[in-house]
Order: C-alpha cells, then structure tokens, then sequence
C-alpha cells in the first residue's frame, strides 16, 4: 500500500473570482512542492496566452503573485490520496477538500474551472455553492486527445465568462 499523500493548500485571497481546481497535485509538483510543475503541463503556458504574462519563464513565487493579481486561485478537489505515479486513475483512498472553504476565503467567487474529469467529479458540489462551475480539458501532459491551441481556446473562454482578464 502506497503512503498517503498530502495536497497543497488552496491559493486564494479575497479578491480571487475565479478558482482553478484540479485533481491531486502529481510527483514532479509534490516534488517541487508548486501547482503545474511538470513542464509538460500546459496550465502555466495557457495562463501566459491568456492573461499576457510569461509565467513559464517566472520562479513560483512571482507566478502565484501574478496569478493572484488577475484574480485567478488554485487547488485541488482532494486533500490526500494513496496514488503510485501521477494519473489521475490511480488516485486511491482520496479525501476530499472542504470546497465551501472557497466561497469563505474569496467571497467574490464567480467561477470554479474543473481541470480535467477527475476534478470534474465534484462539479455538482462547486455549482451548489452558488457560483458558475465548468469542466474543461485538463492540463496535464496525459490529456493527448486536445491539442494546446484547442485547451487555449476552452480556457479563455471559461475565463471571458468571469471578466478574466479585466479589460481596460
């Protein structure tokens, strides 16, 4: 049996409308101890296209300082699982976050984005929370069937509907 691994806490502040929640955090983030840190992932890299900020070239800190400043959040639907490797399949014994704890740190919450269908699976509790909740492709490296330009242009739009990024 595989040890229980921990999750991160959420990035959120009160001005945070839209949270980006995904699964489980896989090795090369638990190993860095940072959100989306397998270069593989496309989440910084659609980030940057969108929101016009090079995040893949920034250290953690000042990406999360940015991130924050378009007031965008991270975390994940699970706050510990048993998993060998990182997909999402092999998530086993997982205990779930307590998301109502994201309508109490960002109060202006208008938007939950499920990064993948492992995330997904709690959509019906994150749109019970009174705000929009979406399923979009996942990020990760092992989503092959969605090419970036197509990720890029569901995640933009998902962002669009929160008024991310602001316009001037």
């Amino acid at each position: 049996m595989p040890a229980t691994l921990q999750a991160f806490p959420p990035v959120l502040d009160t001005r945070t409308r839209a949270v980006v929640l995904g699964s489980f955090p896989g090795v090369a983030s638990l190993q860095a101890q940072a959100y989306y840190a397998n270069p593989r992932n496309q989440f910084w890299p659609i980030m940057a296209a969108i929101l016009g900020e090079p995040f893949p070239d920034l250290e953690y800190p000042e990406r999360i300082r940015r991130l924050l400043a378009h007031r965008i959040g991270l975390w994940d639907v699970y706050g510990a699982c048993q998993r060998e490797g990182s997909l999402d399949s092999a998530i086993r014994a997982a205990s779930p976050n307590d998301l109502a704890q994201l309508t109490r740190e960002a109060p202006g919450l208008r938007l939950v984005l499920h990064n993948g269908a492992e995330s997904a699976r709690r959509l019906h509790e994150t749109q019970a929370l009174g705000v929009k909740a979406l399923r979009l492709p996942s990020t990760s490296p092992a989503n092959a069937r969605w090419s970036f330009e197509a990720k890029l242009e569901a995640w933009a739009e998902a962002l669009a509907s929160a008024g991310i990024p602001e316009k001037p």
